[in-house]
């Protein structure tokens, strides 16, 4: 028989030592759990005896709780109607983002990926700004990643029949519009109440692939259940230090019918994001935060190193092999050895990643490093039948030729898919895909490219490409959406 609990009742469990939450009408005793909170004590702490719905759902998906808790924890129910008589009183934060929103711009007057970061920027909670918009360190690398490709030119071909241009192409088997996919991010509901769903249909709409990450706001079987039977779905992998939970997670997603393991390789520990960091200072802490045994040293992205292996080697890939007849890619090479060595292990392909820059700062952009990657390839005869992706700094349609051109089968891309659903929903993942399929229809068509097997090597120029102190030309729409980094010293409130 279910518990039917006040609002009055769950408000007196309020402290560290009786720590009870509403989430989604249900009442939870954490006190047990709450040092073991993988995302620290702050959070639940400050929603001590309160509803704490709003700050769950952009960070986890919602079975998380049946699937990692005792029932027991779970006290009873609060009535729906108790909840809604909550009165909400909007904060100056709070009415400033709902003023942003109300006053976007149309939807129509989006014609690029950083129209749509800029209007994310204004109307994201600083939280899920920080957590997209951050790399690593002095995020070097991150800007690297779409400043690279201002470093390699196109040489065009003239009279050749451009009249119809083909975009499709096959990636791991599958045919698919466009040499594009949506690569794994994670925590969508920071920027939309949907999160990936958002993504997985306008993937459909689309006719690409989403690949799936582990850390989903959504649950794996929500994302899947939302996908066409016809749509091709990849997983990203975050291998578990306790292996059986990786297996059992692996085996379910391929009998759920996903075509591609993505196994990410470069995250044995998270990166030192500051943007996200100083996020975490914007609110009073409880009382009980001010103890010194309690972290506030990072921000959204805290708890994604709890549980992956930092042992995972070359020897775990016959395991990897083992529990699965999914093809395996790794995603994060980030060297020509290290891709000469994935082809000599038996996987199917590799992703040229630093993981959007929020790693290792100063690693090399996949741009950058593709060339001499397939050129390592092609030495030891290991590149053919063996896929090659890059993700990171894709911004435009001839981001995308170019990358083909210099032999990679597809791209990914992250941060302008949740921008542009974070800002316009569905609609505007869909018209972020279209408008990326646009500029690559009319770059092929002006190269002289009627169909992707007709982009060639020859049709770029690379000879500054490694060259970090070449004159770039001044990309100002980049500059003006990146919002620079800076000291504590020159941050308000000091």
């Amino acid at each position: 028989m279910t518990n039917n609990l006040t609002l009055q009742e769950v408000s007196q469990h309020n402290t560290k030592d009786d720590l009870w939450v509403i989430i989604h009408g249900k009442v939870y005793d954490l006190t047990q759990f709450l040092p073991e909170h993988p995302g620290g004590q702050r959070i639940i702490l400050k929603y001590a005896g309160q509803d704490a719905t709003d700050a769950f759902d952009p960070i986890h998906p919602r079975d998380i709780i049946d699937r990692y808790l005792s029932p027991d924890v779970c006290k009873g129910e609060i009535d729906a109607s108790a909840l809604a008589t909550v009165e909400k009183v909007e904060t100056d934060e709070e009415k400033r983002l709902r003023l942003a929103r109300e006053n976007m711009p149309n939807l129509r007057e989006m014609y690029n990926t950083f129209d749509f970061e800029s209007v994310a920027k204004a109307v994201l909670k600083p939280e899920a700004w920080a957590y997209y918009s951050s790399g690593a360190d002095d995020e070097i690398s991150m800007r690297e990643n779409h400043n690279a490709f201002h470093r390699i030119w196109l040489r065009p071909r003239v009279m050749v029949d451009v009249k119809d241009i083909d975009l499709s192409t096959h990636m791991l088997g599958t045919k698919v519009s466009t040499p594009l996919y949506i690569t794994g991010t994670a925590l969508g509901k920071l920027g939309h109440p949907e999160g990936e769903l958002v993504l997985t249909r306008s993937a459909a709409e689309t006719n690409i692939i989403q690949m799936i990450p582990t850390l989903a706001s959504c649950s794996f079987d929500e994302i899947v259940d939302a996908a066409l039977d016809s749509q091709t779905q990849w997983l990203q992998l975050y291998v578990n230090s306790d292996r059986e939970i990786t297996k059992a997670f692996v085996q379910h997603a391929e009998k759920r019918g996903i075509k591609g393991l993505f196994v990410t390789v470069d995250a044995p520990q998270l990166g030192r994001r500051e943007k996200d960091m100083r996020v975490k200072y914007g609110d009073e802490a409880p009382e009980e935060m001010e103890q010194k045994d309690v972290s506030r040293d990072e921000g959204a992205a805290r708890y994604i190193s709890t549980f992956i292996d930092p042992s995972l080697n070359w020897k775990d890939l016959p395991w990897l092999r083992s529990i699965t007849n999914m093809p395996i890619i790794l995603k994060g090479v980030q060297t020509p050895e290290d891709a000469v060595e994935s082809a000599r292990q038996g996987v199917q392909g590799i992703v040229l990643s630093n993981h959007g820059g929020r790693q290792l700062d100063f690693a090399p952009s996949g741009i950058e490093i593709l060339p001499e990657v397939m050129e390592a390839l092609q030495r030891e005869g290991l590149d053919h039948g063996f896929e090659v992706y890059v993700d990171g700094g894709i911004r435009r349609g001839s981001d995308i030729f170019k990358a083909l051109a210099l032999g990679a089968t597809g791209v990914g891309i992250g941060r302008p898919a949740l921008f542009a659903m974070s800002t316009y929903g569905q609609a505007g993942v869909t018209r972020l895909i279209q408008l990326l399929q646009d500029e690559l229809e009319m770059c092929m068509r002006l190269m002289g490219a009627p169909t992707v097997k007709h982009i060639q090597r020859g049709m770029v120029d690379i000879r500054n490409l490694k060259d970090h102190f070449v004159a770039n030309p001044v990309d100002h729409l980049s500059h003006s959406a990146y919002e620079r980094m800076v000291p504590r010293g020159l941050i308000s409130k000091l």
